[in-house]
């Protein structure tokens, strides 16, 4: 869906007036949804994608304001609700402006000591969730839920020849597959953790963003975040870091999590090489990087 600036000041003026002065730039459009600075302090988040997107956008503006005061981290925080209008036909918000750099542009350059505040985060947010908190659309259930889809891009992926050391990435992938299931409560949960989405300042981890896949389950979901956006030494340190700690399945869980997460990362990357929207081809070398980690000292029989 195109979105210019001027239909952005359009709907700001025609919802809410007393912001129709500040001025409207593009900050960012990613695969779902895009973004727009209003003013110094706002952004307008608008859906790319249509009515699913929007719904995500419903369930931001509902959850995350209860859940904001409580993380470490800068968030952008939900201050107003757009409703669909015949200028633009779905949900939209405006939220706080986070300042920052998407980690796919510019990584965590000491991600040892990134660790310690992904930890934090992570720890702040993975608290037990009530019972009317979103369900994730593959995310956060069991791994059994998207083995199926990860076959599939597996092979596809292999076939292309981007998966370095395929046999490797399915080992780990099985082994993640075949680790107990969560057993304890429904934790909050980001639900969509990768260099994209998390914003740095001067090489450190300064915020996180996009929260349209805000839901509850399993915190192994959220856990697989280490292998993509951080080092072999901050990995170590992010599981020593966070509380109340990982237990040997959840990490095992963690890392078939982490090969989804990398997969995903690498048909971004390639849809962006094709120049579909969305596509992002800065997703490809952190995915790439978390596999190479993920696989490193796997012996495959």
């Amino acid at each position: 869906m195109e979105t210019t600036a001027e239909l952005v000041q359009e709907l700001v003026r025609d919802q809410h007036p007393d912001l129709a002065d500040l001025p409207v730039t593009l900050g960012a459009r990613g695969w779902a949804n895009q973004l727009w600075r209003l003013g110094d302090d706002l952004a307008v988040r608008l859906p790319l994608a249509g009515e699913e997107a929007g719904e995500l956008l419903l369930l931001e503006h509902t959850w995350l304001p209860v859940l904001a005061p409580r993380l470490p981290l800068r968030v952008p925080v939900p201050q107003r609700l757009g409703a669909p209008s015949p200028r633009f036909p779905h949900p939209w918000i405006v939220t706080t402006w986070v300042p920052g750099v998407p980690g796919d542009l510019a990584p965590i350059s000491s991600r040892s000591s990134g660790a310690g505040a992904l930890a934090a985060f992570l720890s702040a947010l993975h608290r037990p969730a009530p019972a009317d908190a979103p369900r994730g659309r593959g995310r956060g259930g069991t791994l059994a839920e998207v083995a199926e889809g990860v076959s599939a891009g597996l092979a596809t992926l292999t076939e292309l020849g981007l998966v370095p050391d395929p046999d490797a990435v399915r080992a780990v992938w099985d082994d993640a597959l075949a680790a107990p299931e969560w057993g304890g409560p429904t934790l909050w949960l980001h639900g969509d953790l990768h260099p994209a989405n998390v914003l740095t300042e001067n090489g450190s981890l300064c915020g996180v963003v996009d929260f349209g896949d805000l839901c509850a389950g399993d915190p192994a979901c959220d856990l697989a975040a280490c292998w993509i956006l951080l080092d072999d030494a901050g990995i170590d340190r992010f599981r020593r870091a966070y509380e109340p700690g990982v237990d040997a399945a959840t990490w095992r869980r963690a890392r078939g999590w982490a090969v989804w997460r990398a997969m995903g990362s690498l048909f971004i990357a390639e849809a962006g090489k094709a120049g579909r929207p969305g596509g992002k081809t800065t997703w490809g070398p952190p995915a790439l990087a978390s596999l190479r980690r993920l696989t490193a000292g796997v012996t495959v029989r």
